[in-house]
């Protein structure tokens, strides 16, 4: 192997020190806040889209690593003059696009110390107050959302009838539900049977639940997805879901209710009927690190049979046996995931809600509701708009109307296709326009054939007045593309 030489070895020692020396961990420790600190204060100046060009950093930074340590001032110079602008700053007041990734002081603190410990709780004994803390906020949460008891660990922890664990993202609690679904099944018909198992969803469901049917091994000719329409605002209709599945199979189905991004509004009273029927399913799952100021990654999945979850994926070898898993009452969340090691998410969970309490939590949320409700308003104002889908929660989506791009009344029959196809691509020349200008940022979506704008909204740092420059916005780029309203479309 070779030995290294005496300067070498002069060098290293002197640029070495403790990884994790206290005073310099605190020094370092404070910059890195004062630099996130700046950071929030000036997000909103900062093109919400990144401008920069594929493969840029590449240009910006050497071939190879640094063979002696660097200064962290250096280091975050570099961070603020290369890595910023390669950022779509999801952070951002002006950020409506895709989901909400809420962020907040308490999350961001208890990511800290979940880092900071560093634990691998992958079973009780691996770090007892890993495995309880997150047990005890699952019920938290759970019985805000009101879920049925069924669906909590029993009082004694014992996790002997229903319970909720933290996945990383919803694509994870879909493959982990997904593969207790087809081992409850099998176990019945055999594994030969595999070939058998169908999953059904709606054509608008994330494209994860098809990925995970995918690796979970089912036919992708076994895949089922429901069509909808614009009568039932392209949601999943029930007539239809039973139709299907009659025709495929009469019992032993496994129904998951994936409420990723709205599903923190079920806090609120006033919306917690959007789930009213949830005791009838089988697993629960939403987002925290989406519209619930818990930083990513925290996807909370409740089961009402964990031992179904547990059958489907052990992992037992004999460095991990222990007394307290012998002894059936602890939680080994090792064996509720797909991966062996896992995080202390529970941390940054358990601060957001004893940082900001039930009551703060609804108004943050119907706050951003009400912005929705809001921009809502404004379109509706301009006759060149129109609503897609009804809004719900803090999402609107819209468009440009046929009409207002073509200056004329449509026939009785609706739009044919060569209107609808041009409408769909001014639409989308409006959405490129507005990102690249880096004011605000926006995606899209397709349903039933209809191009439309999605304006999400649920950055913590948004306030009305972003609500209306977002709107402006919007005004002035289809201006420039159709022309001013000026009195048109009387």
């Amino acid at each position: 192997m070779g030995s290294l030489h005496a300067d070498n070895l002069e060098s290293i020692s002197v640029c070495s020190q403790n990884p994790l020396q206290p005073d310099e961990f605190r020094r370092q420790g404070h910059m890195i806040i004062d630099f996130l600190a700046d950071y929030y204060r000036d997000v909103e100046k900062y093109p919400v889209r990144s401008q920069v060009e594929p493969g840029y950093l590449r240009k910006r930074l050497p071939e190879s690593a640094p063979y002696n340590s660097e200064p962290i001032e250096t280091i975050l110079q570099d961070v603020q003059k290369d890595i910023i602008p390669g950022l779509t700053h999801w952070q951002s007041p002006n950020y409506f696009a895709y989901f909400p990734s809420s962020g907040s002081i308490a999350g961001f603190l208890g990511e800290m110390l979940s880092t900071g410990f560093n634990v691998v709780g992958f079973n009780w004994m691996s770090s007892p107050a890993a495995t309880e803390l997150e047990s005890i906020v699952m019920n938290w949460l759970g019985k805000m959302l009101k879920l049925p008891e069924s669906f909590l660990f029993s009082s004694d922890g014992s996790g002997s009838s229903g319970g909720g664990v933290l996945q990383g993202t919803t694509c994870e609690a879909i493959l982990c539900t997904l593969t207790a679904a087809r081992d409850q099944m099998l176990n019945k018909i055999g594994r030969e049977n595999i070939g058998k198992l169908v999953v059904y969803a709606s054509d608008q469901t994330h494209c994860a639940l098809q990925k995970a049917a995918q690796i979970a091994g089912i036919n992708p000719k076994n895949f089922r997805a429901i069509a909808t329409s614009k009568a039932t605002n392209f949601g999943l209709s029930p007539n239809s879901l039973l139709s299907t599945i009659l025709a495929d199979i009469e019992s032993g189905i496994w129904v998951h209710v994936d409420a990723t991004y709205a599903g923190s509004a079920c806090i609120c009273p006033e919306f917690r009927h959007f789930i009213d029927g949830v005791e009838d399913a089988d697993s629960f799952s939403l987002n925290a690190h989406k519209w619930f100021l818990t930083t990513l990654d925290c996807c909370c999945l409740w089961v009402k049979d964990p031992t179904a979850l547990v059958k489907a994926l052990p992992t037992n070898p004999e460095y991990l046996k222990n007394k307290a898993t012998e002894s059936k009452q602890v939680i080994d969340y090792k064996d509720w995931q797909i991966a062996l090691s896992r995080r202390f998410r529970s941390m940054k969970l358990w601060l957001v809600l004893r940082s900001y309490g039930v009551a703060n939590l609804r108004n943050f949320l119907r706050s951003h509701v009400k912005m929705a409700k809001q921009f809502e308003g404004l379109i509706a104002k301009d006759k060149r708009f129109e609503i897609v889908v009804p809004r719900t929660f803090a999402m609107v989506c819209f468009r440009l109307k046929p009409t207002a791009i073509f200056d004329q009344k449509l026939g009785e029959n609706g739009q044919d296709y060569i209107v609808e196809d041009q409408t769909n691509e001014i639409n989308q020349k409006l959405l490129e326009s507005v990102n690249a200008s880096g004011r605000i940022y926006m995606t899209h979506a397709v349903i039933g054939g209809i191009y439309m704008i999605r304006f999400a909204i649920g950055a913590t740092l948004t306030e009305e007045r972003h609500v209306n420059l977002a709107w402006k916005v919007v005004q002035e780029h289809t201006d420039a593309i159709l022309g001013p309203l000026d009195g048109k479309l009387n």
